[in-house]
């Protein structure tokens, strides 16, 4: 393995100093790690106050939102603020041209009003204790059962002896989940305690004129004029135990919520921030930093980009396909922008650099201690990282070109596998009686999948069109040897012409072509009865196309699995190796969605020469930023109104100005969004809802001088529900300081 010279111990010491506000720090460690340091900087709570196992705390106040966001209650009867980006689903779901709730907010003026949710869940930690020695027992005890070496970070093993640990008496409980998962890639071992309440109903949004102010140009980016924000409300049954939806379940009375902070924010003033942030790097090595900007990064930002080009085009083009297609489009650019983000701080920072010193350091420790097994480790990593490089580049050409930009690929396929085996014989021989009701069951089937095919958030037209686009570049970019077999067909058939290739995949495809499918509908056994229409059916292009390109993807899978457990052994050998080296207490675990406290100060920052970024916006930015023939940065009549008559109520700052966001040196990612931020005292200052440009690459490593977490100030939340909303009703459930 290469070893490079070590740099000048300034620059050492700039790796493994962890800086006062760098960090995703577990709660119930705070009193051993970093509470000494919040108290310096403005914490006027103890420990026992954010965390207490056995009492009434902060974490009690903070949820798990849906599939990967935060949110906190706010109020004595279950109401929950999390940003507007986080709820857009289920506005997006409620929303229609009569009813645009994306475009005209939404607000439930009584309970009875609220919308229910399918599906949606919040979740509340109960508990997090330390079972390391308890699933190192359990791996011994099971090594035997474990003949890939895979237990150790296998989430199905660790919670099933998760529920073994809790006992099934504990879990018959409504609503309660118990979950261990693995840190320091397993090297520790924490348990959760979960309560999951599944009756979550929407209460109030603002149009994406304030909510997603500013979209996708603003999106990673400050100064920041965003109030996206939304709110919920949890239901429960009549004993306040977890429950599905029902008309007669009563709104949550919560263990804890958060009391509103009126007193506004500083510069230099401490924030906190608790939530449960997705995914973090900060113990890559070199190789992986060169392997993420190389291949990862760069295929989603080339692919990405012209798969939205070609989604944009249609979405200005018709208002309906707008909606359609709006949670599609700012799903995608999301992480498009992180990428770009993260690779100019990878090439502007040196992160390849910094990740050699840290791995030199390790290496001249473990000489000096005679510790053979974490230089091992590292040349294990370095040669996988080489080796896997083609296999990694064709399955991100695949995932982000074929499967995420080519919606055709992800037809349902099993009623027509079902189709299949029947048509064939493969099924129930055709002399049984059971055939007929067989193929009653199939044609079931294709309705169902149909309609999840064919949703109302799909359109033919902008399906074939960005197709085009995608395919176009996955062939260019990608050898014809290494293509899904059923490329063939573009280029055979089709003579590489790829417009007319998707042209033949829709025209004789039964889900793709709406001719074919309206005389399925209309008598699925005649048309089955017909062998020309049979034909058709076992041979369907847009079938194929899928299932083609599902093999693909599974040979690339297992291609790469090959290194998934050696990769993992040796990367717990390195970070066992970095904890031994600088103590357990001294670094924080990458982030795993599992609840969090990051901590800092409210500040602005200077992202460049002769520049700088004040911590405050307010809603003269918004103004400022208006344009009427932007979709993006259009203003709400009424919000002008309010502006121009300067009826800001309580809300406004000293000087007469409304305060809109703010800027924190809080260490956030993915997950935060949502995240309660809270003042000295432990009172909801604001909502934290993006990161800017030049901290994304902070999930690698963080950058102290340029990272900062962007955040609602609580006072513009207020005055968009009280003035902008008239919502009276929900200001008096609130408690302020």
């Amino acid at each position: 393995m290469r070893k490079l010279a070590l740099c000048l111990s300034l620059c050492i010491s700039f790796i493994f100093t962890v800086s006062a506000d760098e960090g995703m720090w577990m709660l119930h460690l705070l009193k051993q790690q970093k509470f000494s340091e919040m108290r310096k900087l403005g914490l006027e709570l103890e420990d026992y106050d954010i965390y207490n196992p056995d009492g009434r705390s902060l974490k009690d106040a903070v949820v798990f939102f849906g599939r990967g966001c935060t949110g906190e209650v706010i109020s004595s009867q279950g109401l929950v603020l999390t940003n507007h980006h986080c709820g857009y689903g289920q506005i997006q779901s409620h929303s229609t041209l009569e009813n645009n709730y994306l475009e005209d907010g939404f607000w439930a003026m009584t309970k009875a009003e609220e919308l229910a949710n399918p599906g949606l869940t919040v979740t509340f930690i109960d508990r997090m204790e330390d079972v390391t020695d308890y699933v190192k027992q359990c791996l011994e005890r099971d090594k035997a059962q474990d003949t890939d070496g895979v237990f150790f970070l296998s989430p199905s093993y660790l919670n099933r002896i998760a529920r073994e640990k809790a006992g099934e008496e504990f879990l018959a409980a409504p609503g309660i989940e118990v979950e261990i998962k693995p840190f320091f890639n397993g090297n520790q071992y924490y348990m959760f305690t979960k309560k999951v309440y599944s009756d979550v109903r929407l209460v109030g949004a603002p149009p994406s004129s304030i909510g997603k102010f500013g979209a996708d140009t603003d999106n990673w980016t400050w100064p920041r004029h965003s109030g996206d924000f939304s709110l919920f409300r949890i239901y429960a049954d009549k004993e306040g135990n977890p429950a599905g939806y029902s008309p007669e379940n009563v709104p949550l009375k919560p263990k804890q919520w958060l009391r509103i902070s009126s007193g506004g924010v500083n510069e230099d003033d401490f924030a906190m921030m608790l939530g449960f942030p997705g995914t973090t790097h900060k113990y890559y090595t070199s190789w992986e930093v060169a392997e993420r900007r190389d291949i990862d990064n760069r295929v989603r930002i080339d692919m990405r980009e012209i798969r939205q080009n070609a989604m944009l085009e249609e979405m200005l083009n018709d208002p309906a396909v707008n909606i359609q297609y709006a949670a599609k489009y700012s799903g995608s650019t999301n992480a498009y922008k992180n990428a770009i983000g993260t690779n100019w701080a990878i090439d502007m920072r040196d992160f390849e650099q910094l990740k050699l010193e840290q791995q030199n350091r390790l290496l001249d420790w473990s000489k000096d201690n005679r510790k053979p097994q974490y230089a091992e480790a590292l040349d294990e990593i370095e040669r996988m990282v080489g080796e896997r490089a083609d296999l990694r580049y064709r399955s991100w050409m695949l995932n982000e070109g074929i499967i995420r930009g080519v919606e055709f690929s992800n037809v349902p396929q099993k009623g027509w596998n079902m189709l299949c085996r029947v048509l064939n014989g493969t099924g129930p021989d055709e002399a049984d009686n059971n055939r007929q009701a067989d193929i009653e069951k199939t044609i079931l089937q294709l309705k169902e999948d149909y309609a999840l095919f064919a949703d109302k958030d799909y359109n033919i037209d902008v399906d074939k069109k960005v197709s085009a686009a995608m395919i176009s570049e996955y062939v260019r970019l990608i050898d014809r040897e290494k293509q899904p077999a059923f490329f063939d067909l573009l280029h055979t058939q089709c003579d590489g012409d790829v417009k007319a290739f998707i042209d033949y995949v829709f025209a004789h495809s039964l889900f793709g072509n709406p001719e074919t499918w309206i005389l399925f509908s209309a008598d699925p056994q005649l048309f089955i009865a017909n062998k020309g229409r049979v034909e058709q059916l076992l041979n369907d292009p847009m079938f194929l196309f899928a299932r083609s390109v599902s093999e693909e993807a599974l040979s690339l899978a297992n291609q790469l699995s090959k290194y998934d457990v050696p990769f993992s052994l040796a990367r717990r050998t390195y970070l066992e190796g970095i904890l031994a080296m600088d103590g357990p207490y001294t670094h924080f675990p990458d982030a795993n969605l599992t609840l969090r406290l990051t901590y800092g100060q409210v500040k602005g920052y200077q992202p460049r020469d002769a520049v700088y970024y004040n911590y405050q916006t307010t809603l003269k930015g918004v103004m400022e930023k208006e344009d009427p023939e932007n979709w993006e940065f259009v203003v709400a009549d009424k919000l002008k109104e309010l502006y121009l008559q300067k009826d800001f109520g309580n809300y406004a700052l000293a000087d007469g100005s409304m305060p809109v966001n703010f800027v924190a040196t809080t260490h956030s990612t993915g997950g935060n969004s949502g995240s309660p931020v809270l003042n000295g005292k432990g009172e909801l200052i604001g909502l934290n809802f993006d990161r800017n440009w030049e901290g994304v690459g902070g999930d690698i490593q963080y950058l102290p001088d340029y990272q900062r977490s962007i955040i609602v100030d609580i006072r513009y939340v207020l005055f968009v529900i009280d003035k902008f909303a008239g919502a009276g009703h929900l200001m008096d459930e609130l408690d302020f300081n």
